[in-house]
């Protein structure tokens, strides 16, 4: 037992005199040995190059129906129907509430009678100055009682345009004894019920919303639009005409609204509290899929940035003092390494092709014509300066 132990001690001891005299190595040398044993890093690049490409703003916003209107009815009865579902679509000018008929039918009659007298009046007093007339040219009556018979039939004209009046006026609360919608949308709920005493426009009796089109609401921040006008002034940015960006309304999950719309509204001022002015536009939405008071996003599109670098999303990291992307470059030795270079990034650039839908970065700063950018393999660079190897086509080529 003791010379186990004392075989042991001795194994620990002399491990211990190795480790001492490897640490006795120079400096130097361990490095170089380091640089001499690690393999480089299998990485793509890309290019830089300057390029014309889509200007795109991805921003939070909210809908609301194009219309929402509040219907009541114009005249005053018994409520004796509802015609819809709460919560269905219903079209323009269909009818919602009846109202009992029977007192408007009695109007209306009422208001036929009267126009029919009316014209019974009209018709004895042109009669009679038609009798007058003959007889006083031959003075056979009075200019006064044919003036009389005169004024008869004025009145009774009169008479008889306040009776179609009349008529009109009853036939219009007759129709308005059927409330209907002035819009295509949804109906809310029923907020009174059969049997209820509508007093006229004081009662709501339900809403409707129209959602074809569907307003977005947004707002777009004071230090992006100052950004965008200098952009535009130095000719660095295309915006569209009279600001009428096109709209792409993306949804929670992720998918876009299969219908584009288009900005029809920019405030002037900025709110002071939030640093924003307040846009909206104009969404075509027949299928009803977008809903007043949804959370959305919205991209407004339609603009052109020129003479941009673009570099993929996945190329540029943070550093935790700024943004980087890794730049293939050759040390003093020669060899081809991986350096980091801080950029400021602007937006992003959504790209569709063959291969899928990709996103990338604009560069603002940080880069150059020709400088060569890690786009893949970044996880196998474990430190600055680190030796790598290009493999992606003719950028192999370039080394």
């Amino acid at each position: 037992m003791k010379r186990a132990m004392s075989d042991y001690l001795s194994f620990m001891l002399a491990g211990a005199a190795l480790l001492a005299l490897a640490g006795c190595q120079p400096s130097d040398d361990k490095a170089a040995s380091q640089d001499q044993g690690m393999r480089p890093a299998s990485v793509s690049i890309q290019v830089m190059r300057r390029e014309t490409v889509p200007f795109a703003i991805e921003l939070p916003a909210t809908l609301s129906g194009f219309k929402e209107v509040e219907i009541r009815a114009r005249v005053a009865g018994i409520l004796e129907s509802r015609n819809f579902g709460e919560g269905a679509k219903v079209n323009a000018g269909e009818s919602l509430f009846t109202l009992d008929m029977k007192p408007f039918e009695v109007a209306v009659s009422a208001a036929e009678a009267d126009l029919q007298a009316a014209e019974a009046r009209l018709a004895q007093a042109e009669r009679e100055v038609s009798r007058l007339r003959p007889l006083r040219d031959k003075n056979s009556v009075s200019q006064r009682e044919l003036d009389d018979a005169i004024s008869a039939q004025e009145v009774a004209q009169a008479d008889l345009e306040s009776a179609k009046a009349g008529l009109d006026q009853a036939r219009l609360e007759r129709e308005y004894a059927q409330v209907k919608s002035p819009v295509t949308g949804i109906a809310g709920r029923e907020l009174a019920s059969e049997g209820t005493y509508v007093s006229g426009p004081d009662l709501l009796l339900t809403n409707v919303t129209q959602l074809d089109p569907i307003r977005v609401r947004f707002g777009l921040s004071e230090r992006l639009q100052l950004q965008m006008r200098q952009d535009a002034a130095a000719g660095k940015l295309t915006l569209p005409q009279d600001n009428h960006w096109q709209t792409r309304v993306k949804l929670p999950d992720g998918t876009f609204h299969d219908q584009i719309g288009e900005v029809n509204f920019s405030d002037v001022r900025i709110n002071p509290n939030t640093g924003t002015s307040e846009l909206q536009a104009l969404v075509p939405n027949g299928d009803f899929a977008l809903r007043p008071g949804q959370f959305v996003r919205v991209v407004l599109e339609g603009a052109e940035r020129h003479d941009a670098y673009v570099v993929p999303q996945r190329a540029v990291m943070d550093s935790g003092t700024g943004k980087f992307v890794y730049v293939a470059a050759k040390n003093e030795q020669g060899m081809t390494v991986a350096r980091p270079a801080p950029i400021e990034v602007g937006e992003w650039v959504r790209r569709e092709s063959d291969a899928g839908v990709q996103n990338g970065w604009v560069i603002r700063s940080g880069l150059n014509d020709g400088d060569r950018v890690v786009i893949d393999g970044m996880a196998r660079i474990f430190f600055p300066g680190m030796p790598i190897q290009v493999t992606n086509g003719s950028a192999a080529g370039q080394e």
